[in-house]
């Protein structure tokens, strides 16, 4: 790879979103104050336990909300408006373009994330013991949240890219075990939760996160690891077709 290459892609990437990455961290913030502050409000009196699942299930909604939703809707109006074609017929390594648009977006979700952490040990002490699998655990999270959202918008349709993405957003919000234990949902789709990848993320989140109360099983790294090849395996094959 060259890496005046990379810095000319990276840069054109980042003036195509300019001032919109700012806009969208700080909405990124909005939304990760809301799981923690907000979906308090639901319980009538919260206790400790309760609040740590909030606390340590924001960073992976900002993370799903980012990489699942709207890098599909970008890619989805790229792809309308022809801006994907322009990428595809520059002299560059694909894998450079999704490589600086990955890092891009995954620097969007930093501040965040170190928001919702800090404001819910601030208001509500929860009890985060973070371990030093944190940063390994967020680069895996990065790969597959990135891996699953730009393999799904580039090889789907627009339309139907658009339209998953929102079923993703209410999905990750009301129906995963990202929040509250999964034990709490029906047998079923329990079952669907553990070939997906949305509950395991939110294990190895937790994990880093409260070491002291949460343990990921290997089958969680193993889920995301699977998942990320897959989807960054689609994209990059998208990209290189003519």
């Amino acid at each position: 790879m060259s890496d005046g290459n990379f810095g000319l892609v990276a840069g054109l990437q980042a003036r195509k979103y300019g001032g919109y990455l700012v806009v969208f961290g700080v909405i990124m913030i909005i939304v990760a104050l809301g799981v923690v502050i907000g979906f308090s409000f639901l319980l009538s009196s919260p206790n400790s336990g309760q609040m740590l699942y909030l606390a340590t299930g924001a960073p992976t909604i900002v993370l799903i909300m980012t990489a699942l939703v709207t890098v599909p809707m970008q890619n989805a109006g790229a792809k309308l408006a022809g801006y994907t074609d322009f990428i595809k017929s520059l002299p560059c390594s694909r894998r450079q373009f999704l490589l600086a648009e990955v890092l891009i977006w995954a620097a969007v979700t930093v501040p965040a994330i170190v928001v919702s952490v800090f404001v819910a040990h601030l208001l509500f002490h929860p009890g985060f013991s973070v371990s030093w699998t944190i940063i390994p655990a967020y680069l895996l999270m990065v790969a597959s949240c990135f891996g699953i959202g730009y393999g799904y918008s580039f090889v789907l349709p627009a339309e139907p890219a658009m339209a998953l993405s929102q079923v993703i957003a209410f999905t990750a919000l009301m129906f995963s075990p990202i929040n509250f234990p999964i034990e709490r949902l029906p047998d079923w789709l329990q079952s669907l939760h553990l070939a997906l990848p949305l509950y395991h993320m939110a294990e190895v989140m937790r994990a880093s996160l409260a070491n002291e109360t949460f343990h990921a099983e290997p089958i969680s790294y193993v889920v995301l690891v699977v998942w990320a090849v897959l989807g960054f395996l689609g994209a990059i094959r998208f990209l290189e077709r003519a």
